[in-house]
This record gives structure tokens, C-alpha cells and sequence, in this order.
């Protein structure tokens, strides 16, 4: 019997949606692979105007104009008491503020639920305390790192990043058999590296240049057009992708500056194919996001990661320097070291390659996905 999935995330950042439209992806697909009808809610189309402009609107402000700020709240709320006034309260204004999305899981009656944020984790820890839920509730963490506000009672199960985060899920209390070491869920694209001379020719680009590819707003080195004429400037034969997402006026200043440099700028606006993209690449530059860096771990990308959010991206930056994977550029000056050091020194791009493809865990949103319908067929 197909098993009903419902996968649940917050619209906080890109990363917990992404991680949750992976495993969608998975059970969508006709391939052999695990059968499941899966539907995925965001929890902050089941909640007031108010509720989703101070959940949503609040923390991307933070992490964007007072980046300071947000990791001494990452911190404060990992070591506040659980029972404490504020946590109490907390708690009790979410609870009032996602009625109606518990109205819409009795609709669907699920035979599992996967949250991909803690939000939604914690809402239904209580619901399954008072014996408002019944089917069993799965945890996927979507960094390298832990913060307690992941961790609940009533979870049927965890999916951890790496074996550092499943002992610190041991730490806090939770029972080793309910750890599962799978990886943070990706695009099921990212399972099988795109040919880079296809992908560079379909681009325009040169599949034998060494190929730079610099993603995202550039926080805290400047605008991406004046990053990517900095390193344009660079000594060396190689060319250089920009990713600028809905910035539209980022992207009419690259393309601006590609007239500049004919042959080794590619701008790109908002694009699906990342992957493809990606598979062009030797180098990425970008900010340390659990979920983009798990991508370039799975295509076997180096990276540099640069100003990291306090919190969970510093967790992040942290593990992926400790296996050698990336190198950390905390301003301009040090990016353009970074890229200088790579390009002038391909062996150690190349060791950095290795070290990456072994870390990286293409099929994680398949293993979750699995493991939840093996859990499924035994409790039917």
C-alpha cells in the first residue's frame, strides 16, 4: 500500500524548503525506487499575516542587517532552560498561531510526517503528548551543527548531517537507534554529476578553462559585480560564473561588466539549473548554507566560503575547513588571496576535490525517504 508522506517546512531561508522538495522529488519519481504520495506544506501559509512577517520577515533581517544580533539570539535560545518564562511563551504564541495548519494534517492524514524545521517539530511534539497526532513524526536537521531547539520528545526518528551531529544528538538526550547518518536531503540532479563539457558548451562556456563560480548577494564583500571585477583582475587564465538570483539589477550591472571581459563572465539571473552549472565549476564561492554546500560536497566542489551568518553558518564554515574541503574569506582582501592561493596551486584544488566527493552524501533525501516508508511498512 502506498504510504501517505508529509513533509513540513518553514519558509525561513531557502535551505529547510529545499531539503523537504527534495524528498518530495524522490517519492515523486517513477523508478523503481520507494512509492509515496508526498505533499509539502509550508508551515507560514498556515498562519496569520503577523505571525509569518515576525517569524520570516524578522529573521532575514537579522541575519542580513544585524548579523550580530541573530547569533547572540542562535546562542542565548541553544543554552536558555526549556521550561523557562520566555520558552513558555514561545511556545504558547506559536501554538495559538498554527491552528489552522493542524486542521489541515488531520485533512490529509498522513502515515508520516518529515519536518525539515524545528517549527513544526516542536508544534507537533505537543500535539503527539496530548494524543492529538497519531502517525509518527521524523526530524531532518539541515546543518552541520545541532541546536536544541531541533530536539523534542514524541520524534519517531532523526536524520543527522554526520556522525559529529549524531553524537550530539546522543548528548542531548536522544536514543542512539532513533539516529540516522544520512546527509542533508538534495535535488535528486545532484545524484549523478552532469558532464562538464556538455553542461560548459550549452553555457557558452570553455570546458578545459579553469572555471570560478561565485554564487549569492556577496554579503560582506561587496556587491557581486564588484567581487566579480576583482577577481576578473586576477592574473590567470579562467573564467568566472555569477549567480545573481531575482537581483535584477546585479545581474544588468554583470552583464554590463561581461562586455568587459569577452569570454570569461557568464552572468546568470534565477535559474533550475544549478546543478548543470555547477558541474562547470572547479571553485565555488559562497556563503556556508547547510543545504548549497551539501550540494558542491556531492558534484565534489571546493570551496570558499565567505561571512558566514553567526550561528548555524559558522557551525557550518567550521566543519567543512576542518575536512579540508574550503577555505574562508571573512572580506575582499582575503577572497582574493584565497582565489590567488587555488589558481597558483592546482594540486591543492585537486586535493580539496577528493576530500570533497568523499564527503558528500548525493542520495541523502533517498535514505531518508526509505528509512521513513521501512518504519511505515513495519508499524502497518
Amino acid at each position: 500500500m502506498t504510504q501517505k508522506i508529509l513533509l513540513l517546512s518553514v519558509s525561513a531561508g531557502a535551505g529547510h524548503m529545499r531539503a523537504a522538495q527534495a524528498i518530495e522529488a524522490y517519492a515523486a519519481r517513477d523508478d523503481g525506487g520507494p512509492a509515496a504520495l508526498a505533499l509539502h506544506l509550508d508551515v507560514m501559509d498556515f498562519v496569520t499575516p503577523a505571525f509569518r512577517k515576525l517569524y520570516t520577515d524578522l529573521y532575514i533581517k537579522l541575519v542580513n542587517k544585524a548579523p550580530a544580533l541573530w547569533g547572540y539570539l542562535y546562542h542565548a535560545t541553544h543554552d536558555a532552560p526549556r521550561d523557562g518564562s520566555m520558552q513558555r511563551l514561545r511556545r504558547a504564541v506559536e501554538r495559538l498561531n498554527t491552528r489552522a495548519l493542524m486542521a489541515r494534517i488531520a485533512a490529509f492524514q498522513p502515515d508520516a510526517i518529515i519536518c525539515t524545521h524545528f517549527l513544526p517539530a516542536e508544534l507537533l511534539s505537543r500535539a503527539l503528548r496530548q494524543q492529538q497526532l497519531a502517525c509518527p513524526v521524523w526530524v531532518q536537521v539541515t546543518d552541520f551543527d545541532l541546536h536544541r531547539m531541533w530536539v523534542h520528545e514524541q520524534m519517531q526518528g532523526y536524520f543527522a548531517a554526520t556522525d559529529e551531529v549524531a553524537f550530539r544528538m546522543r548528548h542531548e538526550g536522544i536514543p542512539a537507534g532513533r539516529i540516522h547518518v544520512t546527509g542533508i536531503p538534495i535535488m535528486p540532479a545532484f545524484a549523478q554529476a552532469p558532464d562538464r563539457v556538455s553542461c560548459a558548451q550549452a553555457f557558452g562556456l570553455d570546458p578545459r578553462r579553469t572555471t570560478i563560480l561565485l554564487m549569492g548577494g556577496g554579503a560582506g564583500l561587496g556587491s557581486l559585480e564588484t567581487v566579480a571585477a576583482r577577481l576578473l583582475a586576477l592574473p590567470g587564465d579562467f573564467q568566472l560564473i555569477v549567480l545573481a538570483g531575482k537581483n535584477t539589477a546585479a545581474l544588468a550591472a554583470l552583464q554590463a561588466l561581461a562586455g568587459q571581459y569577452p569570454g570569461r563572465l557568464l552572468a546568470q539571473g534565477f535559474t533550475s539549473e544549478v546543478e548543470r552549472l555547477m558541474a562547470c565549476a572547479d571553485l565555488v564561492i559562497t556563503k556556508p548554507g547547510g543545504l548549497t554546500t551539501s550540494e558542491c560536497l556531492a558534484l565534489g566542489l571546493p570551496m570558499i566560503v565567505n561571512s558566514p551568518i553567526p550561528g548555524q553558518e559558522e557551525r557550518n564554515a567550521d566543519y567543512l575547513l576542518e575536512q579540508g574541503v574550503a577555505l574562508k574569506a571573512f572580506d575582499a582582501v582575503t577572497l582574493e588571496y584565497r582565489v590567488r592561493l587555488l589558481l597558483e596551486h592546482p594540486e591543492q584544488l585537486q586535493s580539496m576535490r577528493a576530500k570533497a566527493l568523499a564527503l558528500g552524501r548525493p542520495r541523502a533525501a533517498l535514505d531518508v525517504l526509505a528509512q521513513v516508508l521501512r518504519a511505515g511498512a513495519v508499524l502497518q
